[in-house]
């Protein structure tokens, strides 16, 4: 057999050709879809070991290990006589891991308690209330004013009140947010609520309205002197103080009584556009971050209003956050006279961050300093003129803090 023949003779047939491509194919198929099955399954893991070659920081450290959780929930499945509700466990897990970081102004709130709080922020109640102001106060949920022409204080419930339940539930040491999305509810509807007073517990059953709830407005006394209260920074109280600083501005005043008492905070950069009546382009604000380090907030220019007119402030323990950037500024910038008690002291920021859709949560991302690099976050801003207004005061109309304001309005 000649050497051509003998080649020709070994080599493969078309048919075998195709039968061997096919099958190098499929296995190959099989082999890819197994490697990718386990890359799938093991993506993170792998993912987290190749990031340093690639120029990535490793973050496997940052993962939970939640075998624990697992494990007790399936012991209490099997040990608890009665019936488990997966989607509240997997919500009060949720508060309980954000609530064990131990910040006081972090937290996680579900999908009802976020709709209440951004109406709450923005001033768009849907729903009805009793109309209180309260906030998280030594620990106590505490009643800081009652709004004029409301449940709340037509039935005799008093700022310093400290709200103890609501229809039977004990509510005195949750989140103000919390207690807010069960005071609210339909026009019309009653609600139970027992606030303790003088170490009494007082039960009230209330009837919702609507309420009235503008983040600012205006009066004058009868030598001309004009009164602008700000209750909290929402989206529009910016624009609403601009108009009414031009109202005050047309009508010549005296001197302008800026009263922050029991305002909590709200949108900083309402705050600091609102410094913008008294500062043009001056630092207003100091944030400090380990995430993102130092950066600064500056008045808006061209529309200081107030910038010559003669200026008292009024604070509580109830001024707090945003007010406080006004506050410091105002005082750092000897802009005005601050009068009252030494403010809240709440000198951080939260960042919102939406979660599973409609949740939110409220995390504590930066701390606040004045113009002058003064902290705020746990000592707050001392008045240069120091009055106490106590609740009995408050109940009863009086009123030293104004008072001396208006004295000081009428000094050289």
């Amino acid at each position: 057999m000649s050497k051509k023949e003998e080649v020709k003779k070994s080599a493969p047939t078309k048919k075998k050709i195709e039968d061997v491509t096919l099958g190098t194919a499929v296995f190959g198929c099989v082999i890819t879809l197994i490697i990718g099955f386990t890359i799938g399954l093991n993506w993170t893991g792998i993912w987290d070991n190749f990031k340093p070659f690639l120029g990535f920081k490793s973050n496997s450290s940052d993962s939970l290990n939640l075998s624990s959780v697992q494990n007790l929930y399936r012991t209490l499945k099997d040990n608890y006589d009665g019936d488990l509700d997966k989607d509240a466990l997997v919500e009060g897990a949720k508060k309980g891991l954000v609530e064990a970081i131990g910040d006081e102004y972090t937290s996680y709130m579900n999908t009802s308690e976020a709709t209440s709080y951004r109406a709450s922020l923005e001033g768009e109640i849907s729903e009805a209330g009793i109309g209180v102001s309260f906030a998280k106060r030594e620990d106590y949920i505490r009643i800081l004013r009652t709004l004029p022409d409301n449940p709340a204080r037509k039935a005799g419930i008093l700022a310093g009140d400290i709200i103890f339940s609501v229809d039977d539930e004990e509510v005195w040491n949750k989140d103000a947010e919390y207690v807010m999305t069960k005071l609210r509810g339909s026009v019309g509807s009653t609600v139970k609520v027992t606030v303790v007073r003088d170490k009494e517990k007082l039960d009230f059953t209330l009837t919702r309205e609507k309420i009235n709830n503008v983040s600012a407005d205006v009066t004058y006394t009868d030598n001309n002197v004009a009164i602008l209260s700000i209750y909290r920074f929402s989206r529009d109280t910016t624009t609403l103080v601009r108009n009414l600083a031009n109202e005050i501005k047309n009508k010549n005043v005296k001197g302008v009584v800026l009263d922050l008492r029991g305002n909590g905070g709200g949108y900083v950069n309402s705050a600091r556009d609102i410094a913008g009546l008294w500062l043009n382009g001056e630092k207003v604000l100091i944030q400090k971050s380990r995430l993102s380090g130092d950066s600064f907030s500056y008045s808006p220019r061209g529309n200081t209003l107030f910038a010559d007119t003669k200026t008292v402030v009024l604070i509580n323990s109830g001024t707090a956050s945003a007010s406080e950037i006004l506050v410091g500024a105002l005082k750092d910038y000897e802009k005005a006279t601050v009068v009252g008690t030494t403010s809240f002291g709440k000198g951080v920021m939260q960042t919102l961050l939406e979660v599973d859709g409609s949740a939110l949560l409220k995390v504590t991302s930066a701390h606040w300093y004045t113009p002058k690099d003064n902290s705020i976050n746990g000592t707050g801003i001392e008045p240069d003129i120091e009055i106490e207004r106590t609740y009995d005061q408050i109940n009863k109309g009086i009123d030293p803090q104004l008072d001396k304001a208006l004295e000081l309005m009428s000094s050289e």
